[in-house]
């Protein structure tokens, strides 16, 4: 749901400053972090259901404004090493991806349903006076650009399909591989959380490598995303495999794909924060907070819309098909937004091509028919 609130946290960046959006972003999602473990002491039925939409929501309001002000505070303080900080940012999310299921599950079962949510809920909040000390005070003017105009730059959608797929390819194997490998493999659920660690430890080790390279290599980072994108299409239609390439399942093949699927998804997704920002000032943006504002509140926004679609949609196709048309719709959307991503990409160099051949031109100049002699004619002495 955070990406309901993204225009509001934009809007909301340059009035209060993206010091206190992130702080207050975490403190009012470490409150319902533990409200939501206490929610079995609720009454069942209406009651529970209600407080279960009612936390989950206020929740989704503040990880949206903590990460809506973390991205804008990165490119603001790093403005030439977006997608290596980025890249090592992501490295944690890979721990978390990696940790948090163990650790979860062990809490859990060792004191309960409250308890896991209790310590994240207080780890959330130890990490609010951190903040207060550590970040950098971050003060903005109101820009005059908008988000329709951002929007109606041809680059930004396309660039924001390609996120969306990013994260609805995660969301969709978040809600619907353990029960595939459950079923398909006779895995236990704790060697289910395992399997995961085959696409959360290859996108968290290559994340900084790839985030080196796109700074480095600027020209690059569109051809990282069609390259990317290309690959997790294919991982993903191998993953099931589909039915029409007379594949059989095999657990080895299933692990090699998620691999494959966390290295590509890394390599997509590092460079478009980046690519987005430069796009913007190119197209006239101000630099300044308010625009990273801007920038960051539509990236997280299509993020989350992404993790809601693909749990959506991907557990409606499992349900009337089976994950493995559904893995391949995944990857038929992942080739989409490669394949419109790579059109653009070439229509761009073609286009950057033209203008400097006309530059050229109309640098050396010359007339179309110069037959003046070099040498003045004998007769006219």
């Amino acid at each position: 749901m955070p990406y309901v609130f993204w225009w509001d946290h934009c809007y909301w960046i340059v009035q209060i400053g993206a010091k206190r959006m992130i702080i207050t972003g975490m403190f009012v999602s470490a409150v319902c972090t533990i409200l939501f473990g206490l929610l079995d002491r609720a009454e069942a039925g209406t009651q529970f259901i209600i407080l279960c939409f009612v936390i989950r929501s206020v929740n989704a309001v503040g990880f949206a404004a903590a990460m809506t002000a973390s991205f804008a505070i990165l490119a603001k303080v790093f403005p030439n090493n977006i997608a290596t900080v980025l890249g090592c940012m992501e490295i944690f999310t890979g721990l978390g991806l990696i940790l948090g299921p163990p650790i979860g599950g062990w809490l859990y079962q060792a004191s309960g349903y409250e308890v896991p949510f209790i310590v994240l809920g207080g780890l959330l909040f130890l990490m609010v006076p951190f903040n207060i000390w550590l970040l950098p005070g971050q003060d903005a003017v109101p820009t005059r650009d908008s988000f329709f105009r951002l929007c109606t730059i041809v680059k930004i959608p396309i660039i924001c399909f390609v996120v969306l797929t990013l994260s609805s390819g995660l969301g969709f194997l978040d809600a619907t591989l353990s029960i595939f490998a459950i079923d398909k493999f006779s895995l236990s659920p704790g060697s289910v959380g395992l399997l995961m660690i085959g696409l959360s430890l290859p996108y968290g080790a290559a994340s900084p490598i790839f985030g080196l390279f796109s700074d480095k290599h600027p020209y690059a980072r569109k051809w990282m995303m069609v390259i990317g994108g290309m690959s997790t299409a294919a991982g993903f239609c191998l993953l099931g495999p589909i039915p029409v390439i007379g594949v059989h399942s095999h657990l080895w093949l299933t692990i090699l794909m998620l691999v494959v699927i966390g290295l590509s998804l890394c390599m997509t997704a590092i460079p478009t924060f980046a690519e987005m920002l430069v796009c913007a000032h190119e197209n006239g943006f101000e630099e300044g907070l308010s625009t990273l504002g801007l920038v960051s509140g539509l990236f997280s926004a299509v993020w989350s819309c992404g993790m809601f679609v693909g749990p959506t949609l991907g557990s409606y196709i499992t349900q009337k098909s089976n994950f493995e048309y559904a893995s391949a719709c995944q990857g038929g959307l992942a080739f989409l937004a490669a394949a419109l991503q790579g059109m653009y990409s070439i229509y761009e160099v073609h286009k950057k091509r033209s203008t400097q051949a006309k530059g050229t031109v109309t640098e050396h100049p010359g007339p179309a028919n110069d037959r003046t002699p070099l040498l003045p004619s004998p007769n006219s002495s």
